[in-house]
């Protein structure tokens, strides 16, 4: 039998784990550090004991340090919450990471256009 089919259970758990969280964050969570943020990526260890919770923030990197310090802070509580929303045999300990790769798209793109927009005006003129 493949071992690979469909999701696997962890996967499942991550994505539940991703989505209570938010909705937790989002509707639960008073501290005015975290605001408005993204959950973007979920993965938990083997042992189903640690997770590391990677988020995006709209309020820029300027003030990351206060929004992660403010998960941090919220994150036994966020624990608890999720312990009672989610039914597995261990709720496991919350890490948060800052998730770079949207900045980093986003960086790479604004390189892209304006590359585009340098060949656009240094074409060479059109062969008859």
């Amino acid at each position: 039998m493949p071992a690979n089919k469909g999701f696997l259970r962890r996967d499942r758990i991550c994505e539940q784990i991703r989505r209570e969280l938010a909705e937790i964050i989002r509707t639960e969570l008073r501290d005015p550090r975290v605001g408005m943020i993204s959950l973007t990526e979920v993965h938990i260890s083997a042992d189903y004991a640690h997770a590391k919770v990677y988020f995006s923030s709209l309020a820029g990197s300027e003030h990351l340090d206060a929004v992660l310090l403010g998960l941090q802070k919220a994150s036994g509580f966020l624990r608890s919450e999720l312990g009672k929303r989610i039914s597995i045999h261990s709720t496991p300990q919350l890490h948060f990471i800052f998730d770079e790769s949207l900045e980093r798209g986003e960086k790479m793109s604004k390189l892209i256009s304006e590359a585009a927009a340098i060949s656009d005006q240094t074409d060479p003129p059109e062969q008859a």
